[in-house]
């Protein structure tokens, strides 16, 4: 229920905003309506122009107009006659195309899935995952009251909280909707979320990873001094959001946190992930990249063979246990379609109708008229739409950096927030429409709450380290 109120709000909000512009505000919003419905990113919308003749950027560039300023997202370019035409670069695809992509992500997924629910399913049959399960039992049993121990649903989380770790996305998403499958086979009330559920997409969502391989990539195409001067902040800030996404959780559902076993397994999880950045700290960017590539593909190579060893040891079918696994994947692919379709429209209409921009203009006046440093601020779009799209949080990180500098204050704030929170609504879409799960209960404010620790740590980070 509280996603449906969240998702009307959002399509109510943005057409609302865009019908406010539309009618009453500036020439260039005149075609708002048209952007979000059928608009197309990277489409170039005209602000302004007083040539008749440039009516694209193609025609802008073939006349022969100079460019003299770009920031934000808008080039100004000035034509041999002295006159001015200025550009908007769309930032999201309009309805339309969105309603595409998303079945085009679920199609790229199937393969993804079948791969990995293939292997789970070989696992499953040679006892791997109960064996996993057996060693975490005993943490997992008090995070998980109502969990049964050995339950391969225990086995099936580990997997998806290591492959988040290692900044697998790719293998994170097929073990996570397993966990949720495998949750919901002892979910009392099919239609509602369970306290094991929610727990578990607290935990997923809260996004620790030890490696943020692709922003440090990113960092270094932007031509940053130090690429890597974020990962530090970017642990810390990441770590410090899934602790609290546990409290939060904990707290919600009665759990004594500090119970010996949960204090021991935290505290010795934390020791080695501080050994490792120690480590990782002292490698420079290259030994840094190998290291990194070596771990994540290496692991993923020792999971197939230790399945596929571990099927043969037990004389399981090993090539039909995977073939009815990567089934399941398939069906799966299919059944998140509407979900996906759905959220991804309305964050579309938030995008497009520049819903984003009034939040940031407002932040910034606020903090401007009580006399803060709103350096912050300029850093904040990669973090508003960090919740809804992973994709759209990178572009923004990108658009970022390029606006300020890679080793500007908001630069540098744009990659630690992008490092330090998840896709909380992609999240909730897909992994509780996987199992029909229509009663989200407290899921979607104690997710945000996480998200917004991990926000305002890394604010907090930012300025520590960078001043």
């Amino acid at each position: 229920m509280a996603l449906s109120r969240i998702w009307s709000a959002f399509i109510i909000i943005a057409i609302g905003l865009g019908c406010i512009k539309g009618f009453f505000f500036k020439e260039e919003n005149k075609t708002i309506f048209t952007n979000m419905v059928t608009g197309k990113s990277n489409d170039t919308i005209k602000i302004k122009s007083l040539d008749s003749a440039a009516v694209s950027l193609a025609i802008i560039q073939a006349i022969n107009i100079k460019k003299i300023d770009t920031t934000n997202g808008i080039s100004t370019f000035k034509n041999g006659a002295g006159k001015y035409v200025s550009y908007k670069i769309q930032s999201a695809d309009g309805v339309v195309a969105t309603c595409k992509t998303a079945v085009e992500l679920c199609i790229g997924l199937i393969g993804l899935l079948a791969l990995f629910m293939g292997f789970l399913a070989i696992a499953e049959k040679a006892g791997g995952i109960n064996v996993l399960s057996r060693v975490i039992g005993p943490f997992f049993s008090k995070i998980f009251p109502d969990v049964p121990k050995g339950h391969p649903a225990v086995g099936h989380m580990i997997m998806n909280f290591s492959a988040n770790l290692l900044g697998l996305d790719n293998a994170a998403t097929p073990f996570g909707l397993k966990a949720m499958e495998s949750l919901q086979t002892i979910n009392p009330n099919k239609d509602t979320a369970s306290n094991a559920q929610i727990m578990f997409l607290c935990l997923h969502a809260s996004g620790l990873t030890l490696i943020p391989v692709s922003i440090i990539a990113l960092r270094a195409a932007a031509k940053a001094v130090n690429p890597l001067d974020i990962f530090i902040p970017c642990m810390i800030a990441t770590f410090v959001a899934t602790i609290a996404a546990m409290i939060i959780g904990t707290f919600k559902q009665k759990i004594n946190i500090f119970q010996p076993v949960i204090l021991l397994w935290v505290g010795s999880i934390s020791a080695i992930i501080a050994l490792l950045m120690l480590y990782l700290k002292s490698l420079d960017k290259d030994r840094l990249e190998l290291f990194s590539g070596a771990l994540s593909n290496g692991l993923i190579l020792f999971i197939f063979i230790a399945i596929v060893l571990g099927g043969l040891y037990k004389k399981i079918d090993i090539f039909d246990a995977f073939i009815a696994g990567a089934k399941g994947g398939f069906e799966t692919a299919v059944r998140i379609i509407p979900y996906l379709v759905g959220m991804l429209v309305a964050i579309s209409l938030l995008r497009t109708s520049g819903t984003f921009d009034v939040i940031i203009n407002a932040i910034k006046s606020l903090f401007s008229a009580i006399g803060a440093d709103t350096r912050f601020v300029d850093g904040l779009p990669t973090a508003l739409v960090k919740p809804f799209s992973g994709g759209a949080a990178r572009g923004m990180m990108a658009d970022t950096m390029r606006a300020y500098g890679a080793d500007s204050f908001a630069g540098r704030l744009s990659c630690i927030l992008n490092g330090s929170s998840e896709t909380t609504f992609y999240v909730i879409a897909v992994y509780f429409g996987s199992v029909n799960v229509k009663n989200t209960r407290y899921a979607v404010g104690a997710m945000l709450l996480a998200d917004l620790v991990g926000i305002l740590t890394a604010i907090g980070l930012c300025y520590f380290f960078f001043g």
